[in-house]
């Protein structure tokens, strides 16, 4: 066994999800993250049961593997993206119940982990408290994802309160839990230039729970198609079959939705061509 291509249904954001996962299935992908939002899987829609039982029965049908993604920019607020986050103090309570819904999907779908990220400090309150406040919404989800049986995995993402490994750290120290881990994506390290990815690869090798992947320009957060930015690849192929990873590669290209079939049908070749023989 091998790690297992998946690609993010971000990048299918023009797709009826029942379709999307057709075309990952036929195209080959044994994994999928799946981005809860307004148009896939609404998690506040007034059918979700219906969903989560379409949703399901698509991802047995075609044998794969699921994480749920949390990262969807405009399903709590339709005016300020990302809001409110776990550090805003009027509303966290919204980020906090709709990760918990995001945890009870995963459950019901058989997906294994809830990937999540800190959100802005929208507050400006400042390191220690928005810390703090972090830190107890992670603490709570924690024991839901622990009931549900459920991992939960923290992504340090650029711009973000929370935006290194360094800030993952922070956090695991405080939960060592084998229940939280880390969601790394390896383009984000291009952005932070905190370390190659290969490097953290080997560093957390014990803590990662999903991976993410695209090509990414050296300082520019922007997620791009496989040979278009500076990621050198086959380093990083060969430090996950050195670390044994048998989790999901994600392919994250949002902006790609315009032509998703066409891209996720050429992220797929470019996979395999890193696939052990």
């Amino acid at each position: 066994m091998s790690w297992i291509a998946a690609y993010n249904t971000n990048g299918f954001a023009y797709h009826r999800l029942p379709e999307a996962l057709d075309l990952l299935g036929e195209l080959g992908y044994g994994g999928v993250a799946l981005t809860l939002d307004n148009a896939h899987l609404d998690p506040y829609g007034p059918d979700l049961r219906e969903q989560v039982a379409r949703t399901a029965a698509k991802l047995a049908q075609h044998r794969l593997a699921c994480v749920i993604e949390s990262g969807a920019r405009f399903n709590l607020d339709p005016r300020i993206k990302h809001y409110p986050s776990l550090m805003t103090r009027r509303h966290r309570g919204r980020r906090i119940a709709f990760l918990e819904r995001c945890l009870e999907i995963a459950a019901e779908l058989g997906a294994s982990a809830v990937s999540l990220w800190s959100g802005h400090d929208f507050d400006e309150l400042g390191d220690e408290a928005a810390f703090e406040l972090l830190a107890d919404g992670i603490s709570r989800l924690l024991v839901r994802a622990e009931e549900l049986g459920v991992d939960l995995a923290f992504e340090p993402e650029p711009g973000m309160f929370s935006e290194t490994l360094d800030d993952y750290a922070r956090l695991k120290k405080l939960f060592p839990s084998p229940r939280f881990g880390l969601a790394l994506d390896l383009g984000h390290l291009l952005v932070t230039g905190e370390c190659d990815p290969p490097e953290a690869l080997r560093r957390y090798r014990g803590e990662l729970i999903t991976v993410s992947i695209e090509d990414m320009r050296r300082g520019v957060h922007d997620h791009l198609p496989f040979g278009e930015g500076d990621v050198d690849f086959p380093p990083i192929f060969t430090a996950l079959e050195e670390i044994g990873y048998r989790g999901l590669v994600a392919v994250e290209v949002s902006r790609a939705s315009s032509n998703a079939a066409v891209f996720a049908a050429d992220a797929m070749r470019f996979l395999e061509g890193f696939r052990p023989v």
